[in-house]
């Protein structure tokens, strides 16, 4: 069998001076220090065989064509990889570095958002009972494609069952039709679900739209996209917002347990005010009493669990309807076997899914969307969501091999820590040497 073709050959670190870098040599030091994370970047892009999941797809265009879907995809996702933060950055500030690769199709910024435009699908307007309109955009095909990439990347095993984060998050914008949310802005509201630090969907809402607005239509959508990659779903976790008849019906058929947490009615608190018996548990820093009871909620012959807390409110101030000074916080669920502190603790990790909005916003352009209407903008988000799912790939692969980077960096903190050094190509024996002015061990990556 053919030995694969090395990407490029180490030569020994050096420790960089003053003297070395002097002069024009420091010139050219400086004008290349992203050529060989480029180099790196596209090299294992290809490697995985992404630009032809791509093309297939998303499909072929044009045979007139100059730059396929693939080389949109690759340019922008370097952008932000290189400390981009917009299309326009492809030709005002890393222009002269991209210019020096050979055999890279680069593309102009007008290029890169015209054929994300290309991409986009019709919204859809859909309303509410109160006449509220709800303008949603769903397109299937970056969705799916986005479960094949996760796929490619080994993300997920057929023979595990995962646990499923799903929430939305208000994103202030002031696009041509973005419409006024609950936060008194204009913006968008777009329902997404995670699997671990994985974005596994989206769909992109007006900032109007009510969170429990066909939800579970929505997440009917989640779960059959992934029973049809073999993702199973183990348990299920979800805000207050999911609260609904409609929604425990669908995650209760597509997962083995589910928490949400509940909104408290009438008979709730009147069932509440009847236990005698809490127990008292340390959670972090504070202690808090729990109990469980079993109640049928929105009038329906089922039965539930649920997990209820309690803890005194910082005020001293009575409540009218409890009589008592305590906050309380429920979760319905369908798991009987697990613990109060056990299903408290696990729902409240869902924490840590909710900083992958943080991310997205800040690392991955989501609060500098580049268009003006929503169903164009889609196509970015579903596309940076992709992005951060191959940088998850990029550093988990890095960190085995070196010991000065760690999978929980952000994006910046990788570019400082990883990307920027000072280097230069030589060519020796008809071979490319990489010579890198450091004491770190990149040798060990290729």
């Amino acid at each position: 069998m053919k030995k694969p073709k090395r990407l490029f050959t180490f030569q020994s670190f050096t420790k960089f001076s003053k003297n070395s870098l002097a002069g024009e040599n420091y010139k050219i030091f400086r004008k290349h220090w992203l050529i060989w994370w480029i180099k790196f970047y596209f090299h294992e892009f290809d490697r995985l065989g992404l630009s032809h999941l791509i093309t297939s797809s998303l499909g072929k265009r044009g045979s007139f064509s100059t730059y396929s879907y693939a080389d949109i995809i690759k340019n922008l996702w370097l952008i932000y990889f290189s400390g981009g933060d917009c299309a326009e950055d492809i030709q005002t500030n890393l222009k002269d570095e991209f210019k020096n690769i050979k055999n890279v199709k680069w593309c102009s910024a007008d290029t890169i958002l015209r054929l994300q435009k290309e991409l986009s699908t019709e919204k859809e307007i859909k309303k509410s009972k109160s006449g509220i309109e709800n303008q949603v955009n769903t397109n299937a095909g970056l969705n799916a494609l986005n479960l094949s990439m996760l796929k490619k990347l080994k993300v997920f095993s057929e023979a595990t069952y995962y646990d499923l984060d799903f929430d939305n998050q208000f994103i202030a914008t002031e696009k041509y039709d973005a419409k006024k949310g609950y936060k008194k802005q204009r913006g968008y509201f777009p329902s997404v679900a995670t699997i671990g630090k994985h974005i596994v969907y989206m769909e992109n809402r007006n900032g109007n739209s009510n969170v429990k607005f066909e939800q579970s239509q929505t997440l009917e959508q989640v779960f059959k996209l992934l029973k049809s990659n073999s993702i199973k779903i183990g348990r299920a976790r979800m805000d207050c917002g999911s609260f609904t008849k409609e929604v425990i019906k669908v995650v209760t058929g597509n997962s083995q347990t589910f928490y949400i947490r509940a909104q408290r009615c009438d008979d709730l608190t009147e069932k509440i005010k009847e236990v005698k018996e809490w127990q008292r548990i340390r959670l972090n820093e504070r202690y808090i009493e729990v109990c469980s009871l079993f109640y049928k909620p929105f009038g329906e012959e089922k039965e539930y669990r649920y997990v209820v807390s309690r803890e005194a409110n910082r005020t001293g101030q009575t409540d009218v309807f409890l009589q008592d000074n305590f906050i309380y916080r429920a979760i319905i669920t369908n798991d009987n076997k697990s613990g109060e502190e056990e299903i408290i603790n696990f729902y409240n990790q869902r924490g840590s899914s909710e900083k992958i909005f943080d991310e997205m916003n800040n690392d991955f352009g989501w609060k500098n969307l580049p268009f003006s209407y929503l169903h164009q903008n889609t196509v970015f988000m579903m596309l940076m969501a992709m992005c951060r799912n191959f940088y998850l790939y990029l550093i988990a692969k890095l960190s085995e091999k070196t010991d000065f980077l760690q999978t929980g960096f952000r994006l910046k903190k990788f570019i400082f820590r990883f990307v920027t050094l000072p280097y230069k190509w030589i060519k020796k024996g008809g071979e490319l040497i990489l010579k890198l002015y450091t004491k770190k061990n990149y040798h060990l990556i290729i």
